[in-house]
C-alpha cells in the first residue's frame, strides 16, 4: 500500500514537503542556537626601522649635489611604511678641515612623495635618495671628493 501512495505525484508531493520541512527546521536549530567561548590572540609591538649612514653615490665639488644611498633594517614581520626619511640627530659628518655647514640634506618624500616600503625582514635595504645632498659654492677644497657620512631616520 506504500508502495502505491508514493508512486503517485501526491505521494512524491508528500515525500517533499516533509524533507523540505526537516531541513528548514534543521536550519532554524543551527541558526537560533546560542553558544559561549573563550579565545585569546597575542600582539606584538612594532620595532623602529634602523638607518645605516648615508653616503654619497658621487663625489661632491662646490655647487653640486649628489644621491644618497642609504641602508635601512626592518625587523618587523611585516612591511613598514615610511612618509619621508629626513636628517638625523647625527648629521651630517665630515672629515677634517671640512665643515658641514657647507652640506645641506634635502628631506626626502618617496617616489611622488608617496614615501617608501621598508619590506618585512629586510636586513640592509638599499634606498636611492635622488639629489639628496648638495654642497654650497664657497666648501673648503678638503670637503670635495671627501668621504662624507649623513645620519637620517624616519620623517614624523
Amino acid at each position: 500500500m506504500l508502495r502505491r501512495l508514493f508512486r503517485g505525484w501526491r505521494g512524491r508531493l508528500i515525500v517533499a514537503v516533509v524533507v523540505a520541512l526537516a531541513l528548514a527546521g534543521a536550519a532554524l536549530a543551527y541558526f537560533a542556537s546560542t553558544g559561549s567561548g573563550s579565545g585569546s590572540a597575542h600582539v606584538g609591538s612594532a620595532q623602529a626601522v634602523t638607518f645605516g649612514p648615508g653616503t654619497p653615490t658621487t663625489e661632491l665639488f662646490p655647487g653640486g649635489s649628489s644621491d644618497v644611498d642609504v641602508l635601512v633594517t626592518n625587523p618587523n614581520h611585516f612591511n613598514v611604511h615610511l612618509n619621508g626619511i629626513v636628517l638625523g640627530a647625527g648629521g651630517i659628518s665630515t672629515p677634517a678641515g671640512c665643515t658641514s655647514s657647507h652640506l645641506s640634506y634635502g628631506a626626502q618624500y618617496g617616489p611622488g612623495g608617496h614615501g617608501f616600503t621598508i619590506l618585512a625582514d629586510a636586513n640592509n635595504q638599499e634606498i636611492d635618495l635622488l639629489g639628496a645632498l648638495s654642497m654650497d659654492t664657497s666648501a673648503e677644497s678638503a670637503c670635495q671628493g671627501a668621504a662624507i657620512n649623513v645620519y637620517l631616520e624616519a620623517a614624523p
